[in-house]
């Protein structure tokens, strides 16, 4: 479909009379010169669960999301978060923003805090996985001797029970112990947690005098 035949089933009409003319036009075309902002652009990749978190923390250092990108990827089914939870955020900025060395230095500093807050919230399940694992493992390799024990001709059974009871005694304790040392990671690393968290704020709070500071002096 051209244009022609989309301005005609949509009833779309452009009337010349609705265009300034004469000086009202020279003063139209002055004030669209004088309005025009340019922008730094970003995409901002984020668990879906932190997109709130990161708008906020973001809008402090002048970046705000792009409406026009983000209503654009929402039509061409790119806003979906992927397999990973992840969303993809279009953000902008003005590229005359006052402060904005200062502004940047804050948010890589910011993102730095993010970095170590997703590290130590990793922390907290990494140890308990691996024993788990090694657990699991160990109590399968008994499992597979006691196996090769019965099976074998002739079949040594009592072999076969000494081989069994630590088979399963590494295939029940995995869960348990996996709790526990969630446990014990998260009681030790919330302190840690908390402090970061501070530390983000304290910034995003002087991001808001930079960015908000000078707005409304």
């Amino acid at each position: 479909m051209n244009a022609e035949e989309y301005q005609n089933r949509h009833k779309i009409r452009y009337d010349s009379r609705h265009e300034p003319r004469g000086r009202y036009r020279e003063g139209y075309d002055r004030e669209i010169e004088t309005n025009y902002v340019g922008y730094d652009y970003m995409d901002l990749v984020a668990d879906g669960a932190e997109v709130s978190f990161l708008l906020d923390s973001y809008g402090v250092f002048g970046w705000e999301l792009d409406e026009y990108a983000s209503h654009y990827r929402e039509h061409a089914h790119r806003h979906v978060p992927n397999a990973s939870g992840k969303v993809t955020l279009p953000m902008k900025r003005d590229r005359k923003i006052a402060n904005k060395t200062e502004l940047t230095r804050l948010q890589r500093n910011f993102e730095a805090c993010v970095r170590e807050l997703e590290t130590l919230e990793k922390r907290k399940t990494s140890k308990a996985i691996i024993l788990a694992l090694i657990i699991g493992f160990i109590g399968t390799v008994f499992m597979a001797g006691s196996v090769f024990a019965v099976a074998a001709k002739p079949p040594h059974i009592l072999l076969c029970i000494l081989l069994a009871i630590p088979a399963i005694i590494g295939w029940v304790v995995p869960y348990p112990l996996y709790r526990r040392i969630v446990a014990e990671e998260s009681a030790r690393l919330d302190t840690l947690i908390a402090q970061k968290y501070d530390e983000i704020h304290a910034i995003c709070e002087r991001g808001s005098k930079l960015s908000y500071g000078n707005k409304e002096a």
